[in-house]
């Protein structure tokens, strides 16, 4: 028997196990400690990945914009391989269990969100765009013996597709990130990647309908007709111009053909509409939009014009087209940087530098004979449509030409196909409404002549748009603000010519400039009031396809401008939106300004 105490025998196991604990707790400390430097070291690593992958980015940019295929095939695998990498090193059982740490568990899952994003877009975008991004280029559209090829964008459809859908759904899971707790470069890093994705969407987007669309309409599938509007800015339509000449394009397999050309005004009057018009249209802009083809144009929504300028085609000729195409002379110009100067029967020189000028203001100094006129503009587009279509052109200023163009109003395109017309939706091109998103509220500002000359060449216009929450509900009030100039020379009653003053013809004296201006708010809106010069005025209002329309009417002598400001409420969620401004562009299109206003007086009462 042991001659220890009671309580030294009690005392050992007590030390035991509190070696034991000690050991224990040691040996947390020390995994904790470990598993830190391990998601450390993983994580400096991963950061070094997707740094490399986005420097890679800015470079696949700039060598698919030089035209530098190989390179960018070269580019892209690097990509791929450095957002893999970033993802493996984020996506260890460590890592994932780190991620539930209280503080720092927020930016180990960001980090790991961020790495999975990029390494999708590398393998579900990058990946399978690299693989025909060597056939499909702006040469693509530049036809060869006449015709487009039209089989590289035919092979390019899935995988464009593949890359928007993957593009659109690495956005959705970027703005799902909750960066609410996560440390400034974090935050920082996963702005960028939702800047990022925002710009590469739309331009992804844009692409993958051309890609979509192209080959179809261009006549693989079966020989297309085509309406082509040729819109005069002289005298303004809020869809652009007067279609003064129309013109038919047959397509097939590639190969563009101009069949036929007409002067507008040669279809109609009719004795009344050629289709039913809604009641928006015609109490804003009467009848004659369907029974004139001059007139198609005075509503802003070019589903419209379209369908009536293709049933009154249809009429005169017999012909039912698939689609309506619409452009102007300033459209002209752009295209004529990427074709260099064209020479017309009279013995002109077209080019870039003189096209709006000669085709808006001097030939009917030159030609006071409509007739001669008709043919003056029928020659200019059949000489540039020819050198296009026989691709003698520049293929990447003819891109950079059509995107300006549609970036401006200037074009537009619809199909009788509806599923084409749903890929045309959306886009520059569309001619639509405004709209409204969770980020931007669009208005539209839209005018017509009304003098019935072509004094709208001397026309300027600029806009402005602001939005502020005046009230206690949160509702925003907004405003636009349009001022409009006629700059013609003082004494232009007599040194115009008859037929661009009018001559007093439709009520509105000679060198003066008739213009109504349409204001469109987007759908739910509330119109609020609205001033000209600063003072109260009254306006025509309606309701066009759900939108709150404010319509004003002004005549300017030379010299005179006229400043109006219409005032909208919206919507409660439209508070943080930001504001923009569609508008019809004329001879030329100025950009939408801010506009701040006093919240006492978002239109002044004086």
């Amino acid at each position: 028997m042991s001659d220890q105490p009671e309580s030294r025998r009690a005392a050992a196991p007590r030390g035991n196990r509190a070696r034991t604990v000690l050991w224990i707790v040691l040996a947390v400390v020390l995994l904790l400690i470990l598993a830190v430097a391990w998601v450390g070291v993983r994580g400096v690593l991963a950061k070094g990945h997707l740094e490399r992958a986005v420097a890679d980015v800015g470079t696949l940019r700039s060598q698919l914009s030089s035209g530098d295929t190989d390179g960018a095939q070269k580019t892209a695998t690097s990509l791929q391989d450095e957002a893999a990498a970033a993802r493996s090193l984020t996506g260890d059982p460590v890592w994932g269990a780190s991620q539930y740490v209280p503080f720092f568990g927020t930016n180990l899952r960001a980090v790991r969100q961020v790495s999975v994003i990029v390494d999708d877009i590398a393998t579900g975008a990058i990946k399978p765009v690299s693989g025909v991004v060597g056939e499909v280029g702006t040469d693509s559209f530049a036809p060869k013996d006449g015709k487009v090829d039209l089989e590289p964008l035919v092979r390019a459809q899935a995988p464009v597709q593949q890359a928007a859908t993957t593009i659109d759904r690495a956005k959705q899971d970027a703005d799902a990130i909750d960066v609410s707790g996560t440390l400034s470069p974090v935050t920082s890093a996963v702005n960028q990647l939702r800047n990022a994705l925002l710009s590469v969407s739309s331009q992804v987007d844009v692409a993958n309908r051309v890609v979509q669309l192209a080959p179809a309409m261009l006549g693989r599938d079966g020989d297309r007709r085509y309406l082509l509007l040729f819109q005069n800015n002289a005298e303004l339509r809020a869809g652009g111009g007067i279609p003064g000449a129309v013109a038919l394009l047959n397509v097939q397999d590639g190969g563009i053909s101009l069949q036929e050309q007409r002067s507008g005004q040669s279809f109609g009057p009719y004795p009344e509409s050629v289709l039913p018009l809604d009641d928006g249209t015609k109490g804003l802009y009467g009848d004659i939009t369907g029974r004139y083809m001059q007139d198609v144009t005075l509503t802003p929504r070019f589903d419209v014009s379209a369908t009536l300028a293709r049933e009154m085609w249809k009429r005169e000729t017999g012909t039912e087209v698939d689609g309506v195409l619409a452009m102007d002379p300033v459209t002209l110009g752009y295209l004529l940087q990427a074709t260099g100067p064209v020479q017309l029967p009279t013995g002109d020189t077209l080019n870039s530098d003189n096209a709006v000028s000669l085709l808006l203001n001097g030939v009917y100094v030159r030609y006071p004979n409509p007739a001669v006129q008709d043919a003056f503009f029928a020659s200019a587009a059949s000489s540039v449509f020819q050198k296009i279509s026989s691709g003698g052109f520049d293929a990447k200023q003819f891109i950079a030409a059509l995107t300006k163009a549609s970036g401006e109003d200037r074009l537009r395109l619809w199909s009788a196909d509806s599923g084409e017309e749903r890929l045309i939706g959306g886009t520059a091109m569309a001619g639509e409404l405004p709209t409204a998103s969770r980020d931007t509220r669009q208005f539209g500002v839209y005018l017509n002549d009304g003098t019935g000359s072509k004094m709208d060449y001397y026309l300027q216009k600029t806009v402005s748009v602001g939005s502020s929450v005046c009230r206690k509900d949160g509702l925003p009030t907004s405003a636009v603000e349009v001022t409009i100039t006629n700059t013609a020379p003082a004494d232009a009653a007599t040194s115009l010519p008859k037929y661009v003053t009018g001559g007093g013809a439709f009520g509105t004296e000679p060198g003066k400039i008739k213009t109504l201006i349409a204001v469109y708010a987007p759908k739910n809106a509330i119109f609020l009031g609205a001033s000209q010069d600063g003072k109260a005025v009254g306006v025509q209002t309606a309701i066009d396809d759900g939108h709150p329309v404010a319509q004003l009417r002004t005549v300017l002598a030379p010299g005179e401008s006229a400043t109006f400001r219409v005032a909208f409420l919206g919507e409660v969620q439209d508070a943080k939106a930001g504001t923009e401004v569609l508008s019809t562009p004329g001879i030329q299109q100025a950009k939408t300004l801010p506009l701040r206003f006093d919240c006492a007086t978002p239109v002044p009462q004086g």
